[in-house]
């Protein structure tokens, strides 16, 4: 029996509508009639084709390239459907752009993150539910609830059902702040932990400091949350190989691929990239080494169990 009195309706903006189909489809309901269109100046025009007064509605829209676009669409159909008179509003974010400015590293900056989180509630969000944000105390920056996803959840059954001899395998963070995660996957593979100290003189550009941990002789795993240019897992997976591991396989929960991130990938000595589709991933950028795993069934999951008032801790395990 459902505790939200309301229908459940699920939205998307031009984001990712092929994720919000499968979510959709993983439901057993149809996408909400809208319509996301430009005025001649560019100015986003926003129009909700049905009904959703006292719905529990949940809008699909990761805040990828172009940031700035989806972003906008996103508060300006949260307000739609606030002013609607939608009875809950969650906004599905499966990536969460701006993430990387959490804190002032130096003088002068924004934070990007809690302003980002200040907009998404005044636009008039109720509940946000997002997947590996960059740094976990994103959540703490919304004075409305967070529900946060693992990927690693799915990852772990990727290399399970993949990998029949664990016995050479490392797990390997490329950097000290995917540590924890790293050390998740490493501890529900049962396999040990490396981590790659870097150091980044200005964003987009990382240099190798040194190894902790045993990597020769090893089949490594490199977990990180994000690959944006893809300069920090290649510099990293390049280290590795010189340093004596045998295959350099790479996971990721969300594949910007910006930039030079798709010639770097081909020149460098991963053997595979597992990702998941967090972010549409362009025909231009699907290389065979490329693995493409679907968040729809853990997205569905979870929104059936927010609608229902059902705790969705287990899908954190």
């Amino acid at each position: 029996m459902n505790t939200y009195p309301g229908d459940i309706k699920i939205f998307t903006c031009n984001a990712h509508p092929a994720l919000a189909s499968r979510i959709a489809k993983r439901l057993g309901i149809l996408l909400g009639a809208s319509a996301v269109s430009r005025f001649s100046d560019g100015e986003i025009c926003m129009k909700i084709d049905e009904t959703v007064r006292g719905s529990d509605v949940f809008i699909i829209q990761p805040t990828c390239p172009p940031v700035n676009e989806n972003l906008m669409e996103l508060l300006i159909m949260t307000d739609a459907l606030h002013r609607a008179s939608a009875g809950r509003i969650t906004t599905v974010l499966p990536y969460y752009g701006y993430a990387r400015q959490d804190r002032k590293a130096r003088s002068r900056e924004p934070i990007s993150a809690k302003l980002v989180a200040d907009l998404i509630a005044a636009a008039g969000a109720d509940r946000v539910l997002s997947m590996d944000l960059h740094c976990e105390q994103i959540q703490g920056f919304f004075n409305i609830p967070v529900d946060h996803l693992r990927g690693v959840n799915l990852f772990t059954q990727y290399y399970t059902n993949r990998i029949t001899d664990f016995s050479d395998i490392a797990v390997v963070s490329p950097d000290l702040g995917s540590v924890s995660r790293a050390r998740l996957l490493a501890d529900r593979l049962d396999v040990p932990l490396a981590i790659v100290d870097k150091r980044r003189p200005k964003a987009n550009i990382s240099e190798i400091m040194n190894i902790i941990g045993t990597v020769k002789d090893k089949r490594v795993i490199l977990l990180d949350d994000m690959i944006d240019t893809g300069g920090s897992i290649t510099n990293a997976a390049n280290v590795l190989k010189d340093r004596g591991a045998t295959e350099i396989l790479a996971c990721c929960t969300h594949a910007v691929l910006s930039g030079p991130a798709i010639e770097r990938l081909k020149s460098s000595a991963i053997s595979e990239l597992v990702i998941l589709d967090t972010i549409p991933l362009p025909e231009e950028k699907k290389l065979p080494m490329i693995k493409v795993i679907s968040v729809a069934t853990i997205f569905a999951d979870a929104i059936n169990r927010i609608h229902d008032g059902i705790s969705i801790s287990t899908l954190f395990e």
